[in-house]
């Protein structure tokens, strides 16, 4: 005589969950929930509701048994939970603005050393760069979410906040200090781009001073947009450090105006078109003194330009 054996949704219902309980807590968590499923279900056939129906309503209303597991064994849904988010987005904003940068600027600056092109060395410090980025959100994020889980490394001191730990507030003259600084020291650079024709530093045999900048630069014009792209650039700054709550159409004007700078820039070095050739023959100077130079502008350019995207977007995020 063979036994047939009916497994209700009840039965399946409370197996999921168990199985993702730990072995000693099963019979506990079984009991419980048989209990509370059958009070739910009598509640429910009083009030007039078929049996099946009652069940579907209750296991309903319980809700994923993986979910309802989780809680049981006291395992986190989340990757990273609040106890320890704002120090993980913390660490990882500060890793991000300084090691990518770093990496950026050192391989542009090894690359520029043995000699490599500009498009190469820009090639090269973009990538690692990336890779550089990827692997401080990967390590970041993994180190993090261990001590979500696991249980050795659940006592992790967590600083406690105290009102010491607030900012404080920046005056308006420490505001026009800093703008005025940034002002003037914008305008003594773009002030000795458009002079530097003329500054007799090194001069031919006729005596008519050599330009250390590329004369290319002025006979397409285009040292004058980039002169420009400095000016608008300078000009959201202005009204970053005047408003002393910036609109997000100033964040984004001021990063979109860095971020043409520092391309434009990018493309001069990448061409060869920064130094002048016959400055760079007068001074006396190796030709790999370009090669370092476009190098050095390339990668120092390529950390600047990350350095925007990260706080315009951490900017974004806080407003």
């Amino acid at each position: 005589m063979t036994t047939t054996t009916t497994t209700t949704l009840t039965d399946r219902y409370i197996d999921a969950i168990l199985r993702r309980v730990p072995s000693r807590q099963r019979p506990d968590i079984e009991r419980e929930l048989r209990t509370s499923i059958a009070d739910a279900m009598d509640d429910r056939l009083e009030a007039g509701a078929e049996p099946a129906e009652a069940e579907v309503a209750v296991l309903t209303d319980l809700g994923d048994p993986a979910r309802l597991a989780a809680g049981y064994a006291d395992r986190p849904l989340h990757l990273i939970g609040p106890a320890h988010f704002l120090d993980y987005t913390r660490l990882l904003g500060v890793l991000l603005i300084t090691v990518v940068p770093t990496v950026a600027a050192v391989v542009g600056l090894l690359r520029a050393v043995d000699g490599d092109s500009a498009s190469a060395i820009a090639g090269d410090a973009v990538g690692s760069a990336l890779t550089a980025g990827f692997h401080v959100a990967f390590w970041t994020t993994l180190v993090f979410a261990a001590f979500e889980r696991v249980p050795a490394l659940k006592p992790l001191p967590i600083p406690k906040w105290t009102p010491a730990a607030l900012p404080e507030p920046v005056s308006r003259r420490s505001r026009y200090a800093e703008m005025i600084a940034g002002t003037v020291a914008m305008v003594l650079f773009t002030s000795l781009i458009l002079i530097s024709p003329a500054l007799r530093i090194k001069t031919d045999a006729a005596g008519e001073p050599i330009g250390a900048l590329d004369p290319w630069l002025w006979d397409t014009g285009l040292i004058y947009v980039f002169v420009g792209l400095l000016v608008i650039a300078l000009g959201f700054n202005f009204a970053t450090y005047y408003y002393a709550r910036p609109s997000v159409p100033i964040a984004v004007g001021r990063a979109v105006a860095d971020i043409a700078t520092g391309l434009t820039l990018i493309w001069f070095a990448a061409n060869d078109h920064i130094l002048n050739p016959a400055f760079v023959e007068a001074a006396g100077w190796s030709s790999d003194v370009a090669k370092w130079t476009n190098g050095a502008i390339v990668a120092t350019c390529v950390a600047s330009l990350l350095s925007t995207v990260i706080t315009a977007v951490r900017e974004y995020r806080q407003r």
